[in-house]
């Protein structure tokens, strides 16, 4: 079982107390805790292939230090920013590779 997730209540708990509570018991409570369904480095290649794709970069960065906890090596993160690359666009691969470089050194 992953590390509990307090961001939403430890960001916006006060402000957004039920997205604060959608986000760490439901998101990551449940979904992500699916392993049976999909492995959480699945979910993590999932899911930055989603942020990427529609140019999320401000969550990227968090997403990227999942995936490499996850597992994700850096061959499987450069493998799969150049194909997304060609699907989602140029400008959105070189932001997303200029995340993962500082990820991954």
């Amino acid at each position: 079982m992953a590390k509990k997730q307090t961001a939403g209540q430890e960001q916006l708990g006060e402000f957004a107390p039920q997205f604060a509570h959608l986000n760490d018991d439901v998101l990551f409570g449940e979904v992500w805790d699916k392993e049976d369904e999909l492995s959480a480095h699945d979910r993590s290649l999932v899911t930055i292939a989603a942020l990427i794709a529609m140019g999320n970069t401000e969550q990227l960065a968090t997403h990227l230090q999942i995936g490499k906890t996850n597992g994700i090596t850096q061959e499987e993160i450069v493998a799969e920013i150049t194909h997304l690359a060609f699907y989602v666009g140029w400008p959105k691969a070189w932001s997303a590779f200029n995340r993962a470089k500082e990820i991954w050194q």
